[in-house]
């Protein structure tokens, strides 16, 4: 059974210009998060966005 999540912000990543939703471990600093993922954080120099 598949449930659809209510409508949750999203931001477009950084490295690799992906969009990706709110997560709960995020919630105390959405406003400082640009990276989809650790792998794109650790890439952030070499990638496209």
């Amino acid at each position: 059974m598949v449930h659809k999540k209510p409508n949750l912000p999203t931001k477009i990543c950084a490295t690799c210009a992906r969009p990706f939703a709110w997560r709960k471990k995020w919630a105390r600093d959405w406003e400082a998060v640009r990276f989809c993922s650790d792998r794109c954080r650790a890439n952030r120099s070499k990638g496209g966005g």
